[in-house]
């Protein structure tokens, strides 16, 4: 990095916090997409589990953008945002990983047992319903954890050091 570009994330300590969780988070989405693109598809838990991502990488664009134009206290207001954001994102995501690990149910549309159908016509209409993507099987594991169990630790990363920027006194 260069003089000048430290010299800058130093006077805006906000907008490189929030640079740092808006590359972050969008490398992780784009890991998500890849997989996709693979054939390892995503079930409920997961679509669901992006959305704090989503929503985080708007809100940290916004908090670098206003950093960029000088208003590095309204980006640091910002940082809140983001905490709680993926704060709610480790929680989906530690929930998710939770019933990979078979620690509670998950959600009946794409967890457990079925019952079986009445009739041909039942079995039928069901086979429309259907989710065969099933959230209490992990697709990949990557050093022994399944992805929601990575992307918990990423959100509560994301988070703590949103919250510490905000709450660390600067200058």
């Amino acid at each position: 990095m260069s003089a000048a570009l430290l010299s800058q994330l130093q006077r805006r300590p906000a907008g490189a916090v929030a640079l740092a969780i808006l590359l972050g988070a969008a490398a992780t989405i784009a890991g998500a997409w890849t997989l996709e693109a693979w054939g390892y598809l995503p079930c409920e838990l997961c679509l669901l589990g992006r959305k704090p991502y989503y929503l985080g990488i708007g809100v940290a664009a916004l908090c670098v953008l206003l950093s960029a134009r000088g208003r590095d206290d309204l980006a640091r207001k910002g940082l809140p945002a983001l905490a709680l954001i993926f704060l709610a994102g480790a929680g989906i995501a530690a929930y998710h990983a939770g019933v990979e690990w078979k620690f509670w149910p998950g959600p009946p549309e794409c967890t457990g047992a079925t019952s079986a159908p009445a009739s041909h016509a039942d079995f039928l209409a069901r086979l429309k319903r259907v989710k065969p993507i099933r959230c209490d099987e992990p697709a990949l594991l990557v050093l022994g954890f399944s992805l929601a169990a990575w992307s918990a630790l990423l959100c509560a990363a994301f988070s703590g050091l949103a919250a510490w920027s905000f709450w660390c006194k600067r200058g």
